[in-house]
């Protein structure tokens, strides 16, 4: 059975874990770092970064209003894109949030080294001496790492009492740290040296980029906060609220102190300690103390911020059965996840223990950027839907270019990072992923509103296209052209006339039939063209024939040529036609290692092309259309089914086989898109839906009543169809009825991704 969490943080708790988790790194010890890339303009490097984070605050708040529960933006990335993007995020930033936590508790050792240069407090030096070196001389724990490790169990302690006494314990290191940095502003504003200016923006664009992304990651903890939205009291107010709040107030307070911090400390280039570099300078040993406090309040509420908000993600990823079920148990006295208060705090000593966790941290700088991105999409889902459960009670403002923007900014963001935030993002995506699919992607039959909403989007388009290509007037231009070979038989070129004449008669316009002599490359062409053998007389008068119960126009000629796949090509673009309508054997995987002239001509042609396998003279009664990873047919396909079908007085029937545990929401979107179909065609349509797991075994049985069926079909890739051979070709083969095998001139253009984009939509 789930425990719920209790609600314990009001508007001030939700405050003070938002700028207790954004006022550290930031403002004691990045601000000299990013002035070494950006010089004095550093100032504006982190107004534009807190600008950069106002999308995805703004999505947040309105996310956590609509789903207040623990997981944050894990939640709503999950629920907006997906388990396997939920997968990422997730565990992404809980490794993030680790990762900045030890950090944070490390770097507060620089501050207290710093105490060192007071009298009072020179015995520091011996502790800060000590090292504890374990048996067998494989790890040296030294001083700052025992107080860094120290501090990280009580907080851990703190967090398994309960998320009150966090909140409660937040406040009051907040309030206590503003203070000190507001008396340190009031007592140092008035000595800034303007001079300390000079040469604004002496790094150029590029340098106030780099440190605008340096900075960006101070402000992540304005989107953490929602990580604990189960546990806000009245979230529909306190949430944006205090979300809002703890934005401009810690981008006011970064801005006043990196100005001051610039006017009085010359040379603050490279610092990685700026304030207490600061307080030495202006007031001597009598401040150092207070300031030295403040960053250690500010450094620990970092890391107190952190495993509390970091706690909560595999708590929900548990939840969601994509992480392991222990991290969803929650203890019974203090409500509070245990085992994931634990295991976060765990891995934070061991990081303090083991790595050089700076450079890791900043690994996680361009993954937070990257949540961000995703949280403005899982927004833009969430409002596409328009789903009747989702109902915020905070809506975001300037909807949707704010998310737009967000996403922009973001990806172009990311470009200005080092290659080491870059690397990290990547391998927490890999790590992520790699997780999904060998632990999670079987424990869960849910997908992302995104996939539904992309799924959507494509069968309007595709329903526009296809009315579009319904509606076209005839314009008594349009011509099929029919190529035939010497060998073709009778029956086969009457089956292939009466499958062109539907659309020469919705169109106007005609047919050309032509057969393509091929002679050896030594014969003149001329003086083959010159002989009028009896077997062309015979193809003449057989056509002539065929074509008298027609009711469109039809010509007949022929061509000798060297290659008769190019010589039809070459036909087609000086004659202007529209469809080749051709006959095409069936071939085994290996024949197609060595090219198809049907791929050639299907690559170069200037026209649609379609292929006819198994051509015969039937009674038709059933067309059925199956298309091959997603449920969209082609235009041309439908055009041509219905063309058929109005001709023949048949019927319609659209056909796709989905997996046996297709989720209801795709199988909601094939039913409206053939509803979309039937309302545009010329004769009663038909949906099926074959759930089965074996797809062209299913297919095939329920094509058993079909009369005709429509395939689409794309050009073979040599090596890679020997591996993963086409639907359509499979099932082409195992069907006995006629096969019209369709590739029109659209369908080629983003050959490259429209297989990756069905894959991910449909499979």
């Amino acid at each position: 059975m789930t425990k719920d969490l209790e609600r314990d943080l009001g508007l001030w708790a939700v405050i003070a874990i938002s700028m207790g988790a954004m006022i550290g790194s930031g403002i004691f010890i990045l601000p000299g770092l990013a002035m070494a890339e950006a010089g004095p303009a550093v100032v504006l490097a982190f107004v534009i970064a807190a600008i950069l984070v106002v999308p995805a605050a703004l999505s947040i708040a309105e996310l956590g209003t609509a789903m207040p529960e623990a997981g944050g933006d894990y939640v709503f990335i999950e629920r907006g894109m997906g388990p396997a993007a939920g997968t990422i995020a997730g565990l992404g930033t809980w490794i993030m949030l680790m990762l900045k936590g030890a950090l944070a508790l490390v770097g507060g050792m620089i501050y207290v080294s710093a105490l060192t240069a007071i009298p009072t407090f020179s015995v520091l030096d011996t502790v800060l001496e000590w090292s504890i070196t374990l048996p067998g001389g494989l790890l040296a724990i030294r001083g700052p790492e025992i107080l860094a490790v120290t501090l990280a169990v009580l907080l851990v302690l703190v967090n398994l009492v309960g998320v009150k006494q966090t909140g409660g314990l937040q406040t009051i290191m907040v309030i206590v740290m503003l203070g000190i940095l507001s008396v340190f502003v009031a007592g140092s504003i008035v000595q800034v040296e303007a001079a300390n200016f000079d040469g604004f923006f002496v790094e150029g664009s590029d340098g106030l980029l780099s440190a605008t992304a340096l900075v960006l990651v101070s402000y992540a903890g304005v989107t953490k906060v929602a990580a604990v939205a189960e546990e806000i009291e009245n979230p529909g107010r306190n949430l944006p609220l205090g979300l809002l709040i703890s934005l401009i107030v810690t981008t006011f307070l970064y801005a006043l102190l990196v100005f001051v911090l610039v006017g009085v400390v010359p040379g603050l280039d490279g610092s990685e300690a700026p304030m207490a570099d600061a307080v030495d300078l202006l007031f001597g040993n009598l401040f150092l103390f207070a300031i030295v406090l403040a960053a250690l309040l500010a450094l620990v509420s970092t890391a107190n911020a952190g495993i509390l908000t970091a706690s909560r993600y595999p708590l929900a990823l548990s939840r969601d059965n994509l992480f392991l079920d222990k991290f969803e148990f929650i203890h019974p006295r203090f409500n509070t996840p245990m085992v994931a208060i634990l295991t976060t705090g765990g891995i934070i000593v061991l990081v303090i223990l083991i790595f050089d966790v700076e450079q890791i941290a900043k690994s996680a700088g361009a993954f937070q950027i990257l949540v961000y991105i995703l949280v403005c999409a899982a927004l833009i889902a969430f409002r596409e839907r328009d789903l009747e459960w989702y109902d915020p009670e905070f809506v975001t403002p300037g909807y949707p270019w704010i998310q737009l923007f967000g996403i922009v900014s973001g990806l172009f963001i990311i470009t200005r990072m080092d290659l080491l935030p870059i690397i990290g993002a990547v391998g927490i995506t890999i790590f992520g992923f790699a997780w999904y699919q060998f632990y999670a992607k079987e424990r869960v039959e849910r997908e992302g509103l995104a996939v539904g909403l992309a799924r959507r989007e494509a069968g309007k388009q595709y329903v526009r296209d296809t009315a579009e290509q319904l509606e076209a007037s005839p314009a008594d231009t349009y011509e099929v052209l029919i190529p035939l070979r010497r060998d073709v038989s009778r029956e086969q070129e009457d089956a292939l006339l009466h499958m062109a004449a539907p659309i020469v008669r919705r169109r106007g316009g005609r047919i050309r039939v032509v057969r393509f002599d091929e002679v050896p490359d030594q014969v003149p062409l001329d003086t083959a063209a010159e002989s009028l053998s009896p077997a062309d007389i015979q193809f003449e008068r057989r056509t002539d024939e065929l074509v008298q119960d027609l009711d469109v126009p039809v010509e007949v000629g022929e061509i000798v040529s060297h290659d008769t796949r190019h010589a039809v090509v070459n036909f087609a673009e000086r004659t202007n036609v529209d469809l080749i309508l051709a006959r095409r054997e069936a071939t085994s995987r290996l024949g197609t290692l060595f090219g198809r002239d049907t791929d050639w001509i299907m690559d170069h042609a200037p026209c649609d092309v379609v292929f006819v396998q198994h051509e015969q003279s039937v009674d038709v009664k059933n067309v059925s259309i199956v298309t091959d990873r997603s449920p969209f047919n082609d235009p041309l396909k439908v055009e041509l089914a219905d063309a058929m079908a109005n001709s023949l007085g048949a019927r319609l029937r659209f056909v796709f086989a989905v997996p046996e545990d297709a989720p209801d929401e795709l199988i909601e979107t094939i039913e409206d898109y053939h509803a979309e179909l039937d309302d545009l065609c010329t004769v009663p349509v038909e949906s099926t839906i074959v759930r089965t797991d074996d797809e062209v075994g299913g297919l095939s049985t329920e094509l058993e009543t079909a009369d005709i069926v429509m395939l689409s079909t794309m050009t073979h890739h040599r090596i890679p169809d020997l591996l993963v051979e086409q639907r359509s070709d499979r099932l082409a083969a195992v069907v006995e009825q006629p096969v019209l095998l369709v590739h029109s001139k659209q369908s080629r253009r983003g050959t490259f991704l429209r297989p990756i984009v069905e894959r991910v939509l449909f499979d």
